[in-house]
């Protein structure tokens, strides 16, 4: 046994040693002409922080798709627009008048496009809807016990397209495709139950669909198998009330949860308002009521006429960037781009926000060539180069947003999405990065503190590699690697 863990020290101090013998461009030489790379399109750029200048590259100027590290485009821009202790907010309106106890008319809940509003990032199991509780005690106290309308649901104020352009079919139904909403809840998700058999390749069976939606008609194609993890699909357009389940998930299994996407958001928190009132002795009568489905569009409701009663602020802006960075939150990340576009404009669509973040970044950096879908990187129209995330590093590094924008990358064998990456290896605390990865799509950007004392900015950006996952990570990271040692 000591003659075994002895072998593996010496080949571990054999390895470090070789990549320390390596200059960078030589280490980007080897992972460029390594097995696999040989119909795979590359992109990379390494720059050094403090000069500016480029340290070594690969077809740096070649753009790409480059999934999740797209992230860090959306979620910088609104930190520098909107600042870190922004915090978007949720209004409750009255409409109409109270007689006797009773408001004749309706109560409004109006989105401000906040992606906490309960999310599981942000509130403990079985308080998701605590934000409610104070609308309910102001209602109250003007004397109200029943509505004589009901609870309608405003978000239009990011509009109505459901999901960006770019977003495929095999996505949308799914918990990583859930669109952004200018009033989202629960992160937009509905959570699967299944419980299946000893027997592969039976139908399973459907458990629990939490929490309750209204309309919500689901189709179960799933099945029972031998394979492990969970590779079940959910199906289903932005409003579209039919879901469909499809794939497998593991045989002998109690409860399986699958996440899927919320149909319809603002629907949905009218609902929850309507029977958290009814369960604090207020009676509605009327049944709750969703902007689009009485044709309001794009924040074009009278609110002068109806009276504001209780507002809610969000979390603040750099505790949701820092979740949507370390946990590569696609929802969060759509709502940056909506935001930014609602509070420079008042139109908080993805077109809107996307014209805010290319105006902004076009002082900043050579965009020549980057084109944005989305704020997520789901969108396989997206196209950036290895030196737009540099040159667009190097600017974050002045920044007076620097700080809450480097603290929420994940940080190479701590922690969020790059934690098992370089781990116990040289790039092992030394990296704050991003990391992207969709089928044939593997991206990863960020800084590098090296142990010469030298400081990094880089990209590596790979589609259509030819082999397995796991090996395309393990030369990342053995250029990662040489990053922290030169």
């Amino acid at each position: 046994m000591k003659i075994v863990s002895s072998l593996l020290l010496t080949l571990l101090l054999i390895s470090n040693f070789a990549i320390g013998q390596q200059t960078l461009p030589n280490a980007v030489k080897t992972f460029v002409n390594a097995s696999g790379m040989q119909h795979a399109s590359v992109s990379i750029a390494i720059y050094d922080l403090d000069t500016k200048n480029s340290v070594a590259s690969h077809n740096a100027n070649i753009t790409l798709p480059t999934a999740s590290t797209a992230k860090m485009f959306s979620t910088a821009t609104a930190l520098e627009i909107l600042g870190d202790d922004y915090r978007a907010q949720t209004r409750l309106y009255v409409e109409g008048y109270v007689e006797d106890g009773t408001l004749i008319g309706n109560i409004w809940i109006r989105g401000g496009g906040d992606p906490s509003l309960g999310s599981k990032y942000f509130n403990s199991p079985g308080h998701e809807l605590d934000f409610m509780l104070p609308w309910i005690d102001s209602l109250k106290n003007m004397g109200i016990i029943s509505i004589s309308g009901g609870v309608i649901g405003d978000g239009s104020e990011f509009g109505y397209e459901g999901a960006p352009d770019g977003w495929n079919w095999v996505d949308m139904g799914n918990y990583y495709g859930a669109g952004p909403s200018g009033l989202t809840i629960y992160d937009n998700l509905v959570r699967y139950t299944f419980t299946s058999g000893s027997t592969p390749g039976v139908v399973v069976k459907v458990k629990s669909i939490e929490p309750y939606v209204p309309g919500l008609i689901y189709h179960n194609y799933v099945e029972s198998s031998k394979r492990s993890g969970d590779n079940a699909y959910l199906y289903g357009a932005p409003y579209a009330f039919d879901r469909f389940g499809t794939g497998t998930i593991p045989i002998n299994k109690s409860e399986f949860l699958v996440k899927g996407s919320l149909p319809d958001p603002e629907l949905q928190c009218a609902y929850e308002l309507t029977e958290l009132l009814k369960a604090n002795g207020i009676e509605v009568n009327e049944e709750p009521e969703g902007c689009r489905s009485i044709e309001v569009f794009s924040g074009q409701t009278d609110y002068d006429k109806r009276t504001l009663v209780a507002t809610h602020k969000g979390e603040r802006l750099d505790a949701i960037v820092k979740e949507t960075n370390h946990r590569s939150v696609n929802l969060f990340a759509e709502h940056m781009l909506n935001l930014i576009g609602y509070e420079k404009t008042g139109d908080g669509s993805t077109a809107s926000g996307i014209k805010v973040f290319e105006s902004h970044w076009a002082k900043k950096i050579n965009t020549a060539g980057l084109h944005l879908n989305d704020g997520s990187g789901l969108s396989r129209s997206n196209a950036i180069s290895a030196k737009h995330f540099c040159e667009f590093l190097i600017a974050m590094n002045s920044s007076s947003e620097k700080n809450a924008f480097r603290t929420s990358l994940p940080v190479a064998g701590k922690s969020g999405t790059m934690k098992y990456i370089c781990r116990n290896a040289a790039g092992h605390g030394r990296i704050a990065a991003k990391s992207g990865s969709m089928t044939r799509i593997r991206s990863y950007s960020g800084y590098v503190d090296s142990k010469t004392g030298k400081k990094y900015a880089f990209a590596i950006i790979v589609n259509n590699y030819s082999g397995s996952t796991s090996s395309l990570k393990t030369k990342i990271q053995t250029l990662m690697n040489a990053m922290a040692v030169n």
